[in-house]
This record gives structure tokens, C-alpha cells and sequence, in this order.
């Protein structure tokens, strides 16, 4: 079964089912059409369905003349009807692994999708998770589920594990390009789920098994949120000897061997930075293990914020203005530049804070049209038209997320007041205060 199966995908005649249409679903749908495989789409969000059907994408850097002629060519069918999984050769797996109120992991996307998939499976089919989580999640919760619903799990049926490494925005790579880590619950799911991603996928790295695949992707985004925090630490140390931390960086980064550069900002954005280190953390503890040096990590950049808010008072105090009444605008909602992504952004826990401390909060990004439905945050606001007017009127531009898209010239010509927590502005410029 497994060799008939894996002649199947080098055809190109198997069909892809993937399940969750957002950030790393859609672009991989993208590129399974793009490579000749039929692809069926699968998401709960109906209206993610349906704008699919109409030739539209809610992805600004996903196009979406392509979807359309692929839906009108029956090449891509986008559906809520997980029945559909029956269709599918290989089925992958791309749903949101957030953590709780307690930040534990909260697997239930993962194991939900599972449950509603069960019923549709069949013998010969290939599921592979591709969402970021613990060591451990495909063999403890996904395995047993699969072998209680009577399959034999690397004979009539193969399970794996791929961890996305999407990263929205970034010109010099893309899904295509981006080596793909896979791993296996037996050498012969490897083989097949190997035998997938080499078809659309430049390079393909095999690991030992899914354990492996899912500690390299946290090991991949704990290394980032460590370093950040380092440079985020040496930020706060840097601003208080005078020095200019960007500066020190940069001639830091000439050195050829042994350095990395990292850049501080206001806090950590996105669905995998903030996150992925706590899922290590609260595995570990199941052996008896304390992750002190990550923990510390995540305090300080979860602390940054409150370090950037600190600021913004400071340089209103300057210039003879409390936050209370003051008129701020945010610029940048986004977690990162130039992407539509708004999850665990900083500029929205900024804008709470302003708002809690009496300021009169506005926003400007020219991804972020409008405020987007959030569990914790609130805001009726729409993005304002960057304008010398529009500007001229706010008592402070507390710069959050440095699209390339912003004039920067013209916001520094007439804003009364910057406070840059990206240094984007050269330091000791006129009026600009580092954040």
C-alpha cells in the first residue's frame, strides 16, 4: 500500500486535502495547485469557503486570480463538508494551536479536526500535521485516535509530522523554497510524507521520527524568542548609557562568524514566537524539568509593552502633556511589517494600555483597514489615511510596526511627537523619541 501510494504522488495523481485554510493552509493549497495536484480545501469558516468560491483571498500576500481559475477548472474545491477527506490521498493538517488562559497548550483545533475527520478515512490515505506544538502531540494524540478508528498505522494507513515554517512578507523565500522538515511514526510514513513534500518542496529533510520534527520547530522558534530577549534586554541597558542599541547591532553584524544579528522592538507578535517556547515549557514539566532560562525569555519580552508605553509618557512629559487626554496614533497594527497578520501584535496591547491610561487612541496601517474581531481586545476603529493633517492633530505617533508602505519623511515633517519602537529613525533625530 505504501508503494502504490507514494507512485500515486509522484504522478501527480493523488488529491490533497488540506485542513485549515489561514496563514500556512492557504499558501500550501496555493502551491499543491500550482504543481498540478487537485486540492481540496477544508475549513469550518464558511466565509473563508465562500470567498475562495468567488475568486477572492483574505490573504493580502496570497493572490487570488489564481484560486478562481483553479475553482472554475475544478482543480481546487474549497468546501465545509469534511466528508470530502474521503477523496483525499494525503491530508494535512494546518489548525491553530493557541495557548489557554492558564498558557498551557490548547490542542483542541488539532484534536477536533481529527475527531471530525475519522469517520471519512480511509485505508491508503496519508495525515500529516503541519501546526506548531510539543514534542510528542502526533504519537500521544493523534496516533492512538487513528489506530482506534481500526487502522494499522504504517501498513493501511501513514501518519506524520511537517512543521510549517511559513513566514509572511519575507521576499527572499517562500513555501516553495523553504527546506521542509518531516518526520514519521514509522519509516514508512516518512517515506510517503517525504515522498509528498519533495514534489513541491525544493528540499526535504527527513528526521528520525515526529518527536524530532516537532522539538525541531520549537527549537527553531525558541532560539528566535531567546535572542530577542537578549536584545530587548540590552535595549533598555544601552538606552540608559546613551547609547544607540541599532547602532551597536549593525557594527556588531560585520563581524563574519560567530554573531547573528537579532533587532529589540515593542514585544512579540504573531501565532509562533510568543507561543511555541510554551509549549516546550510545559512538556518539560512533565518530566520533572524547569525551563527557567525560556520562562525568563518570555517574561522579558512579554514585558517590552509596558517598557515602550513607559516611553510614550516620558516624551508627552517633555513636551508638556500627560497620557490623559492625549491624542495618540498608532502606526502599524500588524505584528510584523508589511503583512495583514494582526495575532498577539503588540500594537494592540499598546493601544489597550493607552486607552486604560486616558489617551485618546487611534490607529494607521495600510494592511489593517479595519480593526479586526478580537477575543481580548476592542477597538471601533478604522485605519486612518496618513495625512500632514491627520498627523499635525495627534499630540504623539508611537511608531509599533514600520511598514515600508508609511512616508516617513512626511510623518517625521509634521508630527509634533515620535516615539519609535522600531528604530526606524536615525537616532537623536528631531522630535523622535527611542522606544
Amino acid at each position: 500500500m505504501k508503494d502504490k501510494l507514494i507512485k500515486k504522488i509522484r504522478a501527480h495523481e493523488s488529491v490533497v486535502a488540506i485542513l485549515g485554510l489561514g496563514y500556512v493552509g492557504l499558501p500550501l493549497a496555493r502551491l499543491f495547485c500550482e504543481r498540478g495536484f487537485r486540492v481540496i480545501g477544508l475549513d469550518t469558516d464558511c466565509e473563508k469557503v465562500d470567498a475562495l468560491k468567488r475568486g477572492r483571498t483574505y490573504i493580502r500576500h496570497v493572490g487570488a486570480e489564481q484560486f478562481q481559475r483553479w475553482f472554475e477548472s475544478g482543480r481546487f474545491c474549497p468546501s465545509t463538508d469534511f466528508s470530502n477527506a474521503c477523496d483525499a490521498d494525503a491530508i494535512i493538517l494546518c489548525v491553530p494551536t493557541p495557548l489557554d488562559g492558564h498558557r498551557e497548550p490548547d490542542l483542541s483545533y488539532v484534536t477536533g479536526s481529527l475527531e471530525s475527520l475519522l469517520p471519512h478515512l480511509r485505508p491508503g490515505q496519508l495525515l500529516c500535521l503541519e501546526s506548531t506544538t510539543y514534542p510528542g502531540t502526533t504519537h500521544e494524540e493523534l496516533l492512538p485516535r487513528v489506530e482506534g478508528a481500526g487502522f494499522s498505522v504504517g501498513e493501511d494507513f501513514f501518519l506524520a509530522y511537517s512543521p510549517e515554517r511559513e513566514d509572511p512578507g519575507n521576499v527572499s523565500y517562500n513555501t516553495s523554497t523553504i527546506p521542509k522538515v518531516c518526520g514519521g511514526e514509522t519509516e514508512a510514513c516518512r517515506e510517503v510524507g517525504v515522498a509528498l513534500y519533495e514534489q513541491v518542496v525544493d528540499s526535504v529533510v527527513p528526521v528520525s521520527s515526529t518527536q524530532a520534527a516537532e522539538m525541531v520547530k520549537i527549537l527553531e522558534n525558541t532560539f528566535r524568542a531567546v535572542n530577542i530577549a537578549l536584545v530587548n534586554e540590552l535595549k533598555q541597558v544601552a538606552h540608559g548609557m546613551g547609547i544607540d542599541i541599532f547602532e551597536v547591532i549593525r557594527a556588531a553584524s560585520t563581524k563574519p562568524f560567530g554573531y547573528m544579528p537579532f533587532y529589540p522592538g515593542p514585544g512579540l507578535g504573531g501565532h509562533c514566537i510568543p507561543i511555541d517556547p510554551f509549549y516546550l515549557t510545559w512538556k518539560a514539566r512533565e518530566y520533572g524539568l524547569h525551563t527557567r532560562f525560556i520562562e525568563l525569555a518570555g517574561e522579558v519580552n512579554t514585558s517590552m509593552p509596558e517598557w515602550v508605553l513607559s516611553r510614550v509618557v516620558y516624551a508627552l512629559n517633555e513636551h508638556g502633556k500627560a497620557l490623559r487626554d492625549s491624542r495618540v496614533l498608532v502606526l502599524g497594527l500588524s505584528y510584523k511589517k508589511n503583512v495583514d497578520d494582526t495575532r498577539e501584535s503588540p500594537s494592540v496591547r499598546l493601544m489597550d494600555m493607552l486607552r486604560a491610561g486616558g489617551a485618546e487612541v487611534s490607529y494607521s496601517d495600510p494592511y489593517v483597514p479595519e480593526f479586526p474581531e478580537m477575543r481580548r481586545f476592542q477597538f471601533d476603529l478604522t485605519s486612518c489615511e496618513l495625512s500632514p493633517e491627520i498627523i499635525g492633530r495627534h499630540d504623539c505617533l508611537l511608531l509599533v510596526t514600520d511598514h515600508d508602505d508609511f512616508n516617513y519623511d512626511m510623518i517625521q515633517r509634521h508630527a509634533k511627537l515620535i516615539v519609535d519602537a522600531r528604530g526606524r529613525y536615525a537616532n537623536g533625530a528631531e522630535n523622535v523619541y527611542p522606544a
